[in-house]
C-alpha cells in the first residue's frame, strides 16, 4: 500500500536521478576506456574523491554552485542536465508503459540512448560496449515482448543494413565516408529493440531532424558545424520518440492516406 498518492511516481523519479548520475559516469569514462565501477566518483580536474553529500544528483550541483569543493574547478552543466533528463525519462516511461516488463526494457533502452547521445555529441563516437549489448537485449527480450523475434531480427538486419548500404554507396560514388560504422550498429540496436516498422520511422525522424538542424546552422553561417553533425544524436532522439509513441505516429501517418 502506497503512503500517499503519487508515491510511485516520486520513487521512479528518485531512481531516475540516481541512474542519471551513473550515466554521467558512463559518458565521461567510456570514451577514455576507464572502468565505470572503480574508482568512486572523483573531480575530473583535481582527482579528489567526492563525498556522498557532494554527489547528490542535481542538488549538490546547485549547493556547490557548479564548482568542485576542493579545487573550485567548474563542474560541467552536463552533469545535472543528464540527471534531470534521465529522471524525466523514467517518469515518462512509467506514465506510458506502467509497471510492466516493457517499462523495464524500454527504460534501459532510453538509458543507452542517453549515453550514446552524450558520447556522440562530445566525441563523435558510438561505443560497441553500449550498442552490442543493446542488440542482444533487444533480440532476447523480443521473445517475450513486442515487437517479437521475427520483427526484431528483421529490424536489426534492415536497420544496420540500411545505413551500411548508404555509407557504402556514398563512398563508392564520392570516395568519402558518409558515416562511421558505429551508426550502423546503433541503428541495428534500435531495430532489435523496436522492430522493423519502427526502425524505419527512426531513420526518417533522424534524417528530418538532422536536415532541420543543418538548415538552421547554415542559415546562421555555421556551415562547418552543419557538415559535422553527429548522426548518432539524431538517431537517439528519433529512437526515443519511436519507443514512446512510434505506433501512434505510424497510425496517424497511415490514417492520412
Amino acid at each position: 500500500m502506497m503512503l500517499f498518492p503519487g508515491a510511485a511516481d516520486v520513487a521512479v523519479v528518485i531512481v531516475g536521478l540516481l541512474v542519471g548520475s551513473f550515466l554521467n559516469v558512463c559518458i565521461h569514462r567510456i570514451p577514455l576506456k576507464q572502468s565505470i565501477v572503480l574508482p568512486a566518483s572523483r573531480c575530473p580536474a583535481c582527482g579528489s574523491a567526492l563525498a556522498w553529500y557532494d554527489n547528490i544528483p542535481v542538488f549538490s550541483y546547485a549547493v556547490l554552485r557548479a564548482r568542485c569543493r576542493r579545487c573550485r574547478a567548474p563542474i560541467s552543466l552536463r552533469y545535472p542536465t543528464v540527471e534531470a533528463i534521465t529522471a524525466a525519462l523514467f517518469l515518462w516511461h512509467w506514465i506510458v508503459f506502467g509497471p510492466s516488463p516493457l517499462f523495464v526494457v524500454r527504460t534501459l533502452f532510453a538509458c543507452a540512448l542517453v549515453v550514446l547521445f552524450g558520447i556522440d555529441l562530445e566525441h563523435q563516437l558510438l561505443p560497441d560496449v553500449i550498442t552490442l549489448p543493446g542488440i542482444a537485449l533487444g533480440f532476447v527480450s523480443s521473445w517475450f515482448l513486442p515487437p517479437g523475434p521475427v520483427m526484431s531480427l528483421a529490424g536489426l538486419a534492415v536497420g544496420g543494413g540500411l545505413l551500411w548500404a548508404i555509407a557504402e554507396a556514398w563512398f563508392r560514388l564520392r570516395k568519402v565516408d558518409a558515416m562511421g560504422f558505429g551508426d550502423v550498429k546503433m541503428l541495428a540496436m534500435v531495430g532489435a529493440v523496436l522492430g522493423l516498422k519502427l526502425v524505419m520511422l527512426v531513420f526518417v525522424l533522424a534524417s528530418i531532424l538532422g536536415g532541420v538542424i543543418g538548415i538552421v546552422l547554415l542559415a546562421g553561417r555555421r556551415a562547418d558545424m552543419a557538415t559535422r553533425l553527429p548522426f548518432g544524436t539524431m538517431l537517439a532522439a528519433g529512437a526515443l520518440a519511436a519507443s514512446l509513441y512510434g505506433d501512434t505516429l505510424v497510425a496517424w501517418y497511415l490514417g492520412r492516406f
